[in-house]
């Protein structure tokens, strides 16, 4: 059973930066899709950004610029750095993945991510 550790959330200025890390259980060159979506309350589950095949890279319309996907090998370890923060950024966040070869689908047990002055 594949298990992703998320960690990084907290409360944040607006204006301010968080990293978001995601630790799957097995080799993260074993997963074809790697990302992270988040929800906010009362609103669907939306894409932030996610890695497809190690090189296909794609953002949700709403970062414009402002968030960050990366994988750092050695530390088995994908990311998402965060930065000028907005209120309506606030939401659960939830690490994703897909292994290679299987339709299942594997989510982390969400990080929040609260944006307020």
């Amino acid at each position: 059973q594949v298990q992703l550790v998320e960690s990084g959330g907290g409360l944040v200025q607006p204006g301010g930066s968080l990293r978001l890390s995601c630790t799957p259980s097995g080799s993260i060159f074993t997963f074809r899709i790697m990302g992270w979506y988040r929800q906010a309350p009362g609103k669907e589950r939306e894409l932030v950004a996610k890695l497809s095949s190690g090189t296909d890279l794609t953002y949700g319309d709403f970062v414009k610029g402002r968030f960050t996907f990366s994988r750092e090998n050695a530390k088995n370890t994908v990311y998402l750095q965060m930065n000028s923060l907005r209120p309506e950024d606030t939401a659960d966040y939830y690490c994703y993945a897909k292994l290679y070869g299987s339709p299942t689908e594997y989510w982390g047990q969400g990080t929040q991510v609260t944006v307020s002055s």
